[in-house]
Order: C-alpha cells, then structure tokens, then sequence
C-alpha cells in the first residue's frame, strides 16, 4: 500500500474569542494610522488607535499606560502577573502604525476592513494590526477569565515601527523602560506564517520562526570632480566616477555567511527534502522552494542597494559633485568585513559618509520559547515544524533588544500553501484569511499560556 500525505485539517467552527479578536483587527484597521515618516503629514491616527486599545484594556480591568512623546504619536503598556514573579517577563508586542496606501491601487478600500471570499483586506491586515487585533483580544480574555500566565506578560502596542520606532520602541526603551522592567524575552514580528518545503508533501507545513535579523546601515557616497561646461569633457568627472562605483556595487556579490539560523533552516530542509545545500549554488538551491527561497536567500549573505542618485541641476554643466545614497543590510557578526569590502569595491575616487548603524540581533534558536512554540503548533497542526531563520528586514525587536530583550518573530498564521504572506506586507490589496487570525488565537494562547 502506497503512503499518502496527511490530510488537511478541517478548521473548527470559531470561538467567541476568535470571533472577538477578527472583530478587534477589523476595527483597528478601519483607524487610519499611516505613518509616512514626515512629521508634517503625520497625522494623529496612531493615538487615536492606542486609545482604542487603552479602552478595551480598561474596560477587561487593566491599568494600562499610554505614552505619546509626540502629538498623535502614542502607544500602550499594560501588564499582566505571572506566578513566577523572578521568571524574566515576556513582552507581547504589536506596532498600530501603517504604511501609506495608492486607493487606487486596491480593489477594496484600504481602511474599510471587508471580507471578501473568507480573506480580510485592509492596510495592517498583515502588517501588523492583525496581531494587534489578536493580542489585544487574549488580553482581555485572561483578565476576565482570571488567568495567570507563568512569566509576566507586557502587552505592547507601539507607534512609529514603519519608521523605526523612533517614537515607539525605541523611544520607550530610552525614556520609559520601567514599563519593560524584567522582560527578557519577546514575540512580535515577522514569522510564524506558514510555508510548504516539499511540494511532494504540501500538506505537511513548516512555520518560521524569526531568531535573528540583519543589522541595517545606510551609507552615501560622494565622487567629486572639477565644474566646467559640458561642451569640455574633463578627465575627473564626478557623474562618471559615482557611475563607476555605483555599478561596481551592483555587480558585486558578498560571501554567503552561515549563521546558526540560516544552519538551522538548511539543516531542518534537507531533512525534509532529502537535499544537500551548498554555498557554492545556494540560490539556485533555496529558489527550489519558491516564495520562502527568495526570503531566505535574502538573508544568506549581507547586501548593498544603491538607492538614490544625485548630480547636477543643468545638462550643460559638469557638476563638481555627484552622490548615491546605498540601503544596507548587514549579516549579524560582518559588519566591520563590509565596511572594509565596499571601500576596496568603490576604490579611493569616492568618499564613504556613514550613517547611523542599527546592529543586527540575534536570539538562541534552542531557547525554551523556541520549544513552546514547536509545542503549541505541534498541538494545532500535527506534523508541523517550526524552523528559526535569519530576517533580512527590521522590526521593533531591534529597540528592545537595546534592553537585553531577545527577540523572536512569530505570528502564527496557518494560510495555503500558495499564499505568501511576506509579499502581502506593504502591498495593495494587502490581505489575510479570517481562518488564519483564528489559528492565530488558538496558537498564541498556547504560546502565552506555556511560555
């Protein structure tokens, strides 16, 4: 007799917990909260979201605390107690912001949370109201319920992540970490949506977990030369020189570096797959795995992206100075290796101007949260792996990390296997499955529950 793959599981009817907590995403979403990185179109939309949040925690009986170093840029802490009082508390964390929307790109409206073919549309249907939405629920639920967790749970709901926490996390982890006493570890994002590694066995599923994430610098080069009229082409022209370098950065490739995480998902893979992946063709080996490749690849080695040009105001003049501005993302544990690398890449006719490095994280893979995890998904999905992997992008668990908080990136989403939810983050239509916010709360209660 021939093995089959496992079936599906059939979702349950939801749970009033459930139906709450789609009805709490949908409401947070209906809030236009963009933030657009400019203080002068900043609106006050985040406070009016945390307020949002601070009533429904009042109303479950907590004494939450909302901080709004800004006018319209506010955010929520609530506390709940453990019985372990010396168990380091675990931060529960969401971001209220959002990035900007094109209406006219979207089929739906953007803030106007609808359902459509059992999927959820609306900016922060992913990124990330719907965990907000989630937490926000179980939070209330524990209150009323008389629920008391193990560890200490801090409930977070912050401003400004899209933007880099300056007001949010960030801010708090500077000015106000008595709301963050004790916390050593924390959940937020981005993991925990699910992905098929063998397209044999579609129905046997892995969730990815975020155990460390790339540093991120941003850099600008500068090439000069001498002013003169177009019609005399000079030998030190700055246009050409930038040229030079800039295409010398796209044309280069940086060393792959085999973090533990990035050993740990390769090593999780080809046990699943029965394949061997080697450096040496590393891309054309992760591309195998469709859409999760392409986000695992992104992570495997550091990056340098030219991003903005800049020379010159008139076609018949030779600028004296031309400038590019570079996106990096660095692998934990090579940022001095890069810096040496781009300056030998773009040679001694550019000038380097470094900006403000944020470091990369990293968070054990074999921590006792790691192994919660596995357990709570283990009990929703038999069969299920949960597989730690390096995130190429940032999120506010690099501002609590300035505490000493290890931070991991899980949001469990159950979805099909031709679902990419990464892609849906900052995207038009951007949407989620009502069925996946309902795994959502079934496994981060067992989460909270058993951490």
């Amino acid at each position: 007799m021939s093995a089959t793959a496992p079936a599906s599981i059939p979702a349950p009817m939801p749970s009033p917990l459930e139906v709450e907590a789609v009805e709490l995403v949908r409401a947070l979403i209906r809030i236009d909260s963009v933030n657009t990185g400019d203080p002068a179109t900043i609106g006050d939309g985040e406070t009016r979201a945390a307020l949002f949040v601070k009533e429904r925690l009042e109303d479950a009986g907590y004494t939450p605390e909302l901080v709004e170093p800004r006018p319209g840029r506010g955010s929520v802490v609530a506390r709940l107690r453990g019985s372990e009082p010396d168990a380091g508390a675990l931060v529960v964390h969401a971001h209220l912001d959002v990035v900007p929307v094109d209406a006219g790109d979207w089929t739906h409206p953007p803030f106007g949370a609808e359902i459509h073919d059992g999927d959820l549309y609306g900016r922060g249907a992913v990124d990330m109201k719907n965990y907000a939405g989630v937490i926000l629920a179980l939070a209330r639920a524990y209150r009323r319920e008389g629920v008391v967790p193990r560890r200490d749970l801090i409930f977070a709901f912050f401003a400004d992540e899209e933007a880099g926490g300056v007001w949010g996390a960030r801010w708090i982890a500077k000015n106000r970490p008595d709301l963050l006493t004790g916390a050593t570890e924390a959940i937020g994002e981005v993991g925990g949506f699910s992905v098929s590694l063998d397209a044999r066995a579609p129905d046997r599923r892995a969730y990815l977990v975020a155990t460390a994430e790339k540093g991120v610098d941003w850099a600008t080069l500068v090439a000069r030369g001498h002013a003169a009229h177009g019609s005399r082409p000079t030998d030190d022209n700055a246009v050409v020189r930038l040229a030079r370098a800039v295409t010398a950065i796209g044309a280069h490739r940086f060393p792959v570096v085999r973090t533990p995480a990035l050993d740990r998902f390769l090593a999780e893979v080809s046990a699943v797959r029965g394949e061997q992946f080697r450096d040496e063709s590393l891309d054309d080996d992760l591309a195998r795995l469709g859409f999760v490749g392409s986000l695992i690849a992104a992570s495997t080695r550091s990056t340098v992206s030219p991003t903005v040009l800049a020379a010159g105001s008139k076609t018949n003049v030779i600028p004296a100075e031309a400038t590019a501005r570079l996106d990096i993302r660095i692998v934990p544990g090579q940022s001095a290796a890069l810096h040496d690398e781009l300056a030998r890449i773009v040679g001694d006719d550019v000038e380097i101007r470094w900006g403000r490095e944020i470091p990369a994280i990293e968070a054990p893979a074999d921590a006792p949260i790691v192994a919660a995890i596995q357990r709570a998904i283990t009990l929703e999905d038999p069969g299920a792996l949960v597989v730690p992997y390096l995130l190429p992008a940032s999120t506010d668990n690099k501002n609590l990390a300035l505490l000493g908080i290890r931070g991991y990136g899980f949001v469990p989403l159950r979805v099909p296997a031709d679902f990419d939810v990464f892609a849906q983050f900052h995207a038009a239509d951007e949407r989620i499955p009502v069925s996946a916010l309902h795994f959502c709360v079934r496994v981060t209660d067992r989460i909270l529950r058993g951490a």
